[in-house]
């Protein structure tokens, strides 16, 4: 029974859940949590109060009451804006980590679907409270610039997890918990069986999480598990351990209040130069893994983690086909900007634009592909411009490895729009750069193309034709994968040619745009993120699928008590 003590989240959030299933079940715009970091929103002294809390924890230990731990884990990150945080974490080994998960699971378990969705409800409404300490953390780990760092860190992240939670709760009450079975008989009374079913979940799940969306990213995996009734070992990326470090904390503590071991969520972040997600991902007691980050390590952990229920986002190239155009502006601004937002660091930013090599008409006239090339880099050059206004689009380079891939395609013949260093006016030790454009053709630069060029590289490639560039998408995208494909044409032919092969191939498609949507942007409760059709991704964030690997449905059964055993 609820009380003061043990509050009944169900009840408290009962008309969100419902407004969640049904929201994403229709695919309209909806979102509880607000984006926009405004005081009028979140009250005049939300960002202060946030900043205050984020550099709080700078430069000592970051405690979570209760948390178990053999050790210490040294300060690992540094902001990409150029300074330390010098934080330490507590250490949990794998074997220790999973031990703990799996000891804490059984009321867990054994909670209803409505309880344990109330308690991810709660969860993260109070993740939204924490949304300025949160955008800070995830600016000073990722490199996103703070705007993008509040709205992808936190509200957008909250509501992927919100739909995740809808989804998971939604396919757990789907049948009933008991059902009554009367099967008439051709003599004498029916055959009468008492069922009852229960959702049980796989075991204890293991969040492997990256470094530059660890929250948007993390969100789905970590809830769907939750609220199929399964423990959270959460294991961050080492130069983004914060924002996730705040939700264990902030998940740790609803679940106390609930009645519930708060070691249903753990962190376990690795020592320097320790590699813990091999170990977790293979404990044979660990039954579900999420996964964001590199294929290489993606496509291990879907051969070698065979005791769980893998799901994986990886990398792929993300092609735009250019056949036509009615708004050449809003074409060039367009994808100026989805080229340039967090310096081209997402897994959905294009990389591969595919452009007719002899020309393409406009409203403006024919353009060839060197044309297009020449006028996308003034576009970039248009939209960054100014110092102020291009560190607020573009953040900082996340790490050396993006660095030095940028230096690497620097190095490439024919490049169309060099990358430049912009000192940011904030952060002046920040590592700042503007998109690099490299001009290559179909044909004879399949070996650099192919490969993903992750950060502010893009590839205006030469084609023979509309329908060369597409065949080219469907091949690169069945043999690499991707998660974000794009056409421009003003023929609707071309557009339902476009549409079947992105069908074929597996990728979800954006046509023809030119206004404030962008083809790196995908928004919860309507798009889809990745569609396990391709090998960017075995998952797509959010569909049944994801959550309902998660848990079984275990059922009993016995003989229905006769009516005159039922009168006694």
């Amino acid at each position: 029974m609820p009380t003061d003590q043990n509050p009944d989240f169900f009840v408290r959030h009962a008309a969100l859940l419902d407004q969640a299933v049904e929201c994403a079940a229709d695919r309209t715009y909806w979102t509880p949590y607000p984006e926009t970091p405004s005081t009028s929103v979140y009250g005049p002294e939300a960002s202060r109060l946030g900043e205050a809390a984020f550099q709080g924890l700078l430069g000592r230990p970051f405690r979570i009451e209760g948390h178990p731990s053999t050790g210490t884990v040294p300060a690992t990150e540094v902001s990409p804006y150029g300074f330390p945080l010098g934080i330490s974490y507590p250490y949990l080994p794998p074997e220790v980590a999973v031990a703990t998960a799996k000891s804490a699971a059984s009321a867990w378990r054994a909670a209803s679907p409505d309880t344990r969705a109330g308690v991810a409800a709660e969860i993260l409404a109070r993740l939204n409270e924490a949304a300025f300490e949160i955008a800070y953390a995830v600016q000073h780990t990722t490199g996103q610039p703070f705007t993008m760092a509040f709205q992808a860190g936190g509200p957008h992240a909250q509501d992927r997890g919100l739909e995740a939670v809808a989804h998971a709760w939604n396919e757990q009450t789907r049948h009933p918990v008991a059902a009554r079975w009367s099967k008439p008989q051709r003599k004498g009374g029916p055959l009468v069986m008492d069922k009852t079913f229960t959702t049980v979940g796989r075991g204890v799940a293991v969040l492997i999480a990256c470094n530059t969306f660890p929250t948007w990213n993390g969100y789905p995996g970590l809830f769907a598990s939750l609220v199929t009734g399964n423990p959270v070992v959460v294991k961050p990326h080492r130069r983004a351990v914060l924002p996730l470090a705040i939700t264990v904390r902030i998940a740790r503590e609803v679940l106390a209040e609930a009645g519930f071991d708060p070691d249903v969520v753990l962190l376990a972040a690795a020592k320097p130069d320790e590699r813990t997600a091999p170990a977790l991902a293979t404990h044979p007691d660990v039954r579900i893994v999420d996964y964001t980050g590199s294929s290489e390590f993606g496509d291990w952990l879907e051969t070698n983690a065979r005791q769980a229920a893998v799901h994986t986002e990886k990398s792929g190239l993300n092609t735009v086909v250019v056949d036509s155009t009615d708004d050449y502006a809003g074409l060039l601004r367009n994808l100026a900007f989805s080229l340039s937002l967090y310096s081209g660091q997402m897994c959905t930013t294009p990389q591969n634009i595919l452009v007719p090599r002899n020309g393409f008409p406009t409203d403006q006239g024919r353009r060839t592909a060197d044309e297009f090339a020449a006028d996308l880099g003034a576009a970039l050059h248009r939209l960054l411009g100014d110092p102020a206004r291009a560190a607020a689009t573009l953040g900082a380079i996340v790490n050396d490895g993006v660095l030095k891939r940028v230096a690497e395609a620097a190095e490439l013949d024919r490049v169309a729009h060099p990358s430049r260093q912009i000192t940011h006016p904030d952060f002046p030790d920040a590592a700042v750069r503007s998109p690099l454009l490299v001009r290559l053709e179909a044909e004879t630069d399949e070996e650099t193309y192919t490969s993903e060029w992750f950060g502010p590289v893009s590839f205006v490639i030469g084609i023979d034709s509309t329908a060369h560039g597409l065949r080219l998408l469907h091949d690169t995208v069945r043999r690499h994968g991707a998660l974000t494909a794009s056409v421009y044409a003003t023929d609707e032919g071309v557009l339902e040619a476009a549409r079947a092969t992105a069908l074929e191939a597996g990728v979800n498609l954006s046509e023809n745009l030119t206004g404030a949507v962008f083809a790196n942007q995908s928004a919860a409760f309507s798009d889809f993120h990745g569609t396990a059709a391709n090998p960017a991704a075995n998952a797509a964030l959010t569909d049944p699928a994801f959550v309902t690997g998660r848990f079984s449905v275990v059922q009993s059964r016995r003989h229905a008590p006769t009516e005159e055993h039922a009168d006694a």
